[in-house]
Parts: structure tokens; sequence; C-alpha cells
């Protein structure tokens, strides 16, 4: 499907058959049932990247049934820019959706100088989520 920049400056509406598109499996014993396609924010969501372009490629999973979006802290360039874009995406676009969504992001790589600012530490991992949910806008992953 080719990008249509017109799209970027309407109001999104999602498909109404998104649910008909793609198997949903249960994920372990949590309960969740996930696409069997998810969607990772790893490369094309950076500011090394239109902002238009992966806000089309998010709508476009979204209507296809992709309700789980992986990201990371370090994702980018630069570091935390996926996420940052992400959320903004999300805020403009598919927050009405929320209940809808699985969100996952990581930590592990250094996000800020010092001695605490990589690896597995719990000082980290605490750290780590936080910046994370404030750059996506959200109050849980």
């Amino acid at each position: 499907m080719p990008f249509n920049h017109e799209l970027a400056w309407h109001p999104y509406r999602p498909d109404e058959g998104r649910y008909e598109r793609l198997p949903y499996r249960r994920c372990g014993r949590s309960g969740l049932r996930l696409p069997a396609i998810t969607l990772g924010l790893w490369q094309n969501f950076g500011d090394d990247r239109p902002l238009a372009g992966s806000r089309a490629m998010i709508r476009r999973a979204f209507d296809l049934g992709i309700t789980h979006f992986d990201l990371a802290n370090n994702y980018g360039p630069p570091y935390g820019s996926a996420e940052i874009n992400f959320g903004r995406i999300f805020e403009e676009d598919l927050k009405p959706y929320r209940d809808e969504i699985v969100v996952s992001t990581k930590a592990g790589y250094d996000m800020w100088p010092g001695p605490y600012g990589e690896w597995g530490s719990r000082k980290y991992v605490l750290g780590s989520l936080e910046q994370s949910l404030k750059r996506m806008r959200l109050d849980y992953v």
C-alpha cells in the first residue's frame, strides 16, 4: 500500500474489521492473547525518519489487527526517540483504543552516564521503566 500523506493529517478511525485478519494466541498462563504478528519499533521510528511514515505504519498495523507494539529504551536513533515518537502517535491517534493495545518495552542498555545507567540492577530497571513511561505518555506497559 503506497503511503498517502493526506492520511497523516486526518483524524484516525481504525478499520472495523481489524480483529478478523490475524490469529491471536495465548501468551503463557497470563490470560493475554496476542496477535500472531507484533510490530517492533526498532527501525523506522527514530528521529532519523519522518514522523508521518511512522504514523502510517502504526495506523496500518492496527488496521490489520496488530495490537502489540514492542519498543525498548534505546530504540531510535537517538536512544529513546522511538518511544517518544510512539507516545506522540499514540496520544494523537490510538489513545481511545488503549484497552485494545499491548505495549512492551525493554531495558538493559546504557541510557545515562554514571554507574547506574545500564545493565540490570533494580535501580536501573525501575528508573528505566519510569523514563520509558514518560517518553511514551503511558501509565503502564
